[in-house]
């Protein structure tokens, strides 16, 4: 088992900036995909980064490309989420999510591929 805790959630303005961390258990974190989800209030939940165990590859929805930047570093058992020039639309909790799926193809962007959740932080963009 993997626990994932997610922090740096808060209100910020339109055109601000956030970090999201996740703190994980265990010493096997480079075994698995990583990624975020994102919840908006009453909206499905919408897939927005993931990155590969090795950091070689990276995707992200469209809607926040040239904005949003997924990292991780296997040595600190960690994963982030950095967050620039946030909108209103980017309102939602957001999860970091983990995945022992064993390769990194067009499966990420689907829930059902990733094994662990976080509880997730709450992001609010004000406009």
């Amino acid at each position: 088992q993997v626990q994932l805790v997610e922090s740096g959630g808060g209100l910020v303005q339109a055109g601000g900036s956030l970090r999201l961390s996740c703190a994980t258990s265990g010493r096997t974190f480079n075994k698995y995909i990583m990624g975020w989800f994102r919840q908006a209030p009453g909206k499905e939940r919408e897939f927005v980064a993931a990155i590969s165990r090795s950091r070689t590859y990276t995707t992200y929805i469209d809607s926040v490309k040239g904005r949003f930047t997924i990292s991780r570093d296997n040595a600190k058992n960690t994963a982030s989420l950095q967050m620039n020039n946030l909108k209103p639309e980017d309102t939602a909790v957001y999860y970091c999510v983990a995945s022992q799926a064993p390769v990194f193809a067009r499966t990420v962007h689907s829930a059902r591929t990733y094994d662990y959740w976080g509880q997730g932080t709450q992001v609010t963009v004000s406009s």
